[in-house]
């Protein structure tokens, strides 16, 4: 075995700042042969148009509300949602191995075009962008009363989207969950002792070294991150200096755009199917939090991809993910170099 350490082929542990955990990284697994699960390939072969999919435009729901004729975007209130605005709360209790605590919110689902056959990346840069305002309409209205405004896509039946049609979720919460909770205190810690954001810092660092970055313009930075746990997880970053999605001017929602654009077009023609992924804005808290001091946070997007060696083959986190602590196969400069070296401009149909 060589004494000399190499990072693509030998195993090592990277630290994620954001949150304080460790990713075990096993660049030497990729040389196994798999025999595993394969998932069926995503495939573009929807109609333009399901009479029996509650999402279209013009189709009665299960509830019974009707859709309108809509053209472009369309939000409506979950009818199925996980968070109610009013329910009782739950009684105190003094055991501490037995805690509950209030819960309230409201669940919306936004349709991002009409026809249920377009993704985000066959979608035109004016269609991004009226997703885009929509996601900050919707934002400026939830932020007032509740602490947290998750706005988050499921892409594909492979990360538990049930429904096809192209669409998003937000989800907004009285209370500040595990995931952010965790990441405040951490980018609030770097803040305090070097005065900077964290997430600023090693924007810049990555666009010094140019290993991870896979799309870059004056406002936005897409890396995959050094601390990835997917296999080609990324990162979107403000360059702005922006806390809150509802921060974005003309020019960077233009930008934000063409980012979304051609980083899911890579997706897509990485292994020439329609790459499904979980992803969703990180942002400064709102509500009752909204003024506490911010200065630590930058806006910023996580992908989660699952897909790991082709259309078929993905990563599961189980077993000792699950257990102990997150594992990824392929190094972040791998999946990187991978990545940027695709076409973003022109998807593969329509080679």
């Amino acid at each position: 075995m060589s004494k000399v350490f190499e990072p693509t082929d030998h195993q090592h542990r990277r630290l994620n700042p954001l949150n304080g955990q460790w990713v075990l990284v096993s660049p030497h697994r990729m040389k196994r042969p798999w025999s595993g699960q394969q998932e069926a390939a995503q495939k573009n072969d929807l109609p333009e148009f399901d009479p029996t999919n509650p999402l279209c435009p013009g189709v009665t729901r299960p509830n019974g509300a009707k859709n309108p004729d809509y053209k472009s975007t369309f939000v409506f209130t979950n009818d199925f949602p996980a968070l109610l605005e009013n329910v009782p709360e739950p009684p105190p209790g003094d055991d501490p191995l037995f805690q509950s605590a209030s819960a309230s919110g409201t669940c919306k689902v936004m349709c991002f075009h009409p026809k249920s056959n377009t993704t985000l990346p066959l979608m035109s840069i004016k269609e991004i962008r009226d997703v885009i305002n929509e996601w900050i309409k919707e934002f400026n209205q939830l932020k007032v009363k509740y602490t947290w405004v998750q706005i988050f896509e499921n892409k594909g039946a492979a990360m538990g989207c049930s429904n096809p049609h192209p669409h998003c979720q937000i989800w907004a919460c009285s209370f500040l969950p595990n995931e952010l909770a965790i990441k405040d205190i951490h980018l609030k810690k770097y803040y305090e002792t070097y005065r900077r954001p964290l997430l600023d810092d090693y924007a810049k660092k990555e666009v010094l070294k140019k290993e991870r970055v896979v799309v870059e313009n004056p406002d936005w930075l897409v890396v995959v991150p050094y601390w990835a746990s997917w296999p080609f997880e990324t990162l979107l970053i403000s360059r702005t200096g922006a806390k809150r999605i509802s921060d974005l001017k003309a020019s960077e929602i233009e930008n934000l755009a063409k980012t979304v654009k051609e980083l899911t077009t890579k997706y897509d023609n990485l292994f020439q199917c329609s790459f499904p992924y979980s992803m969703g804005f990180h942002g400064a808290p709102t509500g009752e939090m909204a003024g506490n001091v911010d200065s630590h946070w930058t806006l910023h997007a996580i992908y989660y991809p699952p897909l790991l060696r082709s259309a078929t083959v993905r990563k599961f986190m189980v077993g000792f993910e699950l257990l102990c602590q997150a594992q990824r196969d392929l190094t972040a400069e791998q999946a990187a170099a991978r990545l940027k070296e695709l076409d973003g401009n022109k998807h593969y149909l329509h080679s």
